[in-house]
């Protein structure tokens, strides 16, 4: 969209993103797309109301032109889903924007997105996992490289990494210690045990791996040398679920959700996963765990008990 957007609200949003990126500790993906959908809201109601809004004009946005902005935003094809994330961005946006200027913001913030059904996670049964890191060791005919993918699979069941933060980790962390301190979403740092079998996993790919392990350089190579990205790990685990006729949600997320029910179903502690998974919310763990209702209140109560 070419539409401009006056100058003051330009520098009211970028105000904003340096707010949530120093004080809400927010990741520069989450801030991209928080600047990618305030400015199309902001570029729309430039067109909407045939003149470009500046922060006085902005204060006088009204339910209909809420309603006008959600309609065309449905009308471009985008899914619900979407169009909640949008107005999630802009609601944020409009309740700092009011608390700066001493103003309403109700015809924002009491707009509601359309309904949409979650997807609930579907972690592997516990052999269905073993069988899927099994198969993954023999898929490539480098013996380094099935090492890697096997590693890496195994660090994202063993120890409920996301495969970004897996692939993130550096020579300098090999040996892997007892415990790893994992910087995930937004910075967040949590600390992470680190099972025998997932260290043994990674002292075999070293051991074949021809690049040395470097303190600066990826753990994890490439078969130039360079970082390895996901795609290979996203392939070899689709060609392996294939081969066992497992179903599509077996991706290497999938993995992350396994590690967080299978401690579950051995009587973890909810409150412990979801430091282990660096959630900010119980309820993100719920959905991870599948964990019913009655379960969580019962973790609650126990953290909050009544005097």
């Amino acid at each position: 969209m070419t539409t401009q957007i006056s100058p003051a609200a330009h520098d009211a949003l970028q105000t904003w993103l340096q707010h949530q990126g120093a004080l809400k500790n927010a990741s520069d993906n989450t801030l991209t797309a928080y600047r990618g959908d305030v400015v199309e809201f902001l570029a729309f109601i430039t067109e909407h109301k045939g003149a470009p809004q500046g922060l006085g004009a902005l204060q006088d946005i009204t339910i209909s032109d809420m309603r006008a902005w959600m309609a065309q935003s449905r009308g471009t094809g985008i899914s619900a889903r979407s169009l909640a994330r949008k107005l999630s961005a802009v609601k944020a946006f409009y309740r700092w924007l009011a608390e700066r200027k001493g103003f309403e913001a109700t015809a924002v913030l009491s707009a509601r997105a359309p309904k949409f059904q979650k997807k609930l996670p579907r972690p592997l049964a516990k052999d269905a996992a073993r069988s899927l890191i099994e198969t993954i060791g023999v898929q490539s005919q480098e013996p380094w490289i099935a090492a890697r993918d096997m590693a890496v699979v195994t660090l994202l069941w063993g120890c409920g990494l996301r495969i970004s933060e897996a692939l993130s980790l550096k020579g300098s962390d090999a040996p892997l210690p007892d415990v790893l301190r994992i910087f995930g979403k937004g910075n967040k740092e949590r600390v992470v045990p680190v099972l025998p079998a997932a260290r043994d996993s990674v002292d075999i790919y070293l051991q074949l791996c021809p690049y040395t392990a470097e303190a600066g350089a990826p753990l994890f190579r490439a078969v130039r040398g360079g970082a390895l990205g996901p795609g290979p790990i996203q392939k070899v685990m689709a060609r392996a679920r294939m081969q066992l006729g497992l179903p599509a949600s077996a991706t290497p997320h999938a993995m992350r959700h396994s590690f967080a029910t299978h401690l579950l179903d051995a009587g973890g502690d909810l409150r412990a996963i979801q430091e282990l998974l660096g959630h900010a919310s119980l309820s993100t763990t719920q959905a991870y765990t599948a964990v019913d209702t009655a379960r969580l209140m019962e973790v609650y109560d126990r953290a909050h008990p009544r005097a």
